[in-house]
């Protein structure tokens, strides 16, 4: 059972991710999106907070620029009318935004991350989480990311560093489970 203080986060998921060259190449986890979905509709099954947060990019040749068909939301999860929507201009869904605010007053103290990307805005929200006393969870079939350049120029492959990014997280910042861990085993 999940307790009704307990948010999830989705976390950037917009139609920009869909180029996946403009972002590295080769993501991982193919499935993310689904997983997603999947956590969405258990929230609103049991009307739980759920709060959406989309990248809005400065740079206008972003493909999360609002000027970009990217900016919009993916259809499978998209926001419902009455669910609240965080819109933020760095990586964390925390800074230039009244997300802690809205928690706070919301009497939320545990969170549960889903989105994209796990090395960027996913990390760098939950890192925020924790500093700012939420605990928290990354639900690591619910996060994907893309293959990176290394400053010397070698390629990382994004499995490689999805996994590192997620083991960065764990038992410092956040839990790290899968999705049928969350909904099977834990009690939040």
């Amino acid at each position: 059972m999940i307790a009704k203080n307990t948010a999830l986060l989705l976390i950037d998921l917009q139609q920009g991710f869909y180029d996946e060259a403009y972002w590295g190449g080769h993501r991982n986890n193919p499935h993310c999106e689904q997983v997603c979905f999947e956590l969405l509709s258990h929230w609103r099954e049991q009307d739980l907070p759920i709060f959406h947060i989309r990248h809005s990019s400065t740079t206008p040749q972003s493909r999360l620029h609002p000027t970009h068909q990217g900016f919009n939301w993916i259809e499978l999860t998209k926001p419902q009318a009455h669910e609240t929507v965080i819109t933020k201009h760095v990586n964390s869904g925390f800074i230039g935004t009244d997300l802690q605010q809205q928690l706070t007053k919301a009497g939320i103290d545990t969170l549960v991350l889903v989105g994209l990307t796990t090395n960027h805005c996913v990390s760098t929200t939950a890192r925020m989480a924790a500093n700012l006393g939420f605990t928290t969870f990354v639900v690591s079939d619910g996060t994907a990311t893309f293959d990176r350049m290394g400053a010397t120029g070698e390629q990382f492959d994004s499995q490689l560093v999805h996994e590192i990014s997620l083991a960065n997280l764990h038992g410092e910042f956040a839990t790290v489970l899968t999705s049928a861990e969350l909904l099977h085993k834990y009690t939040l």
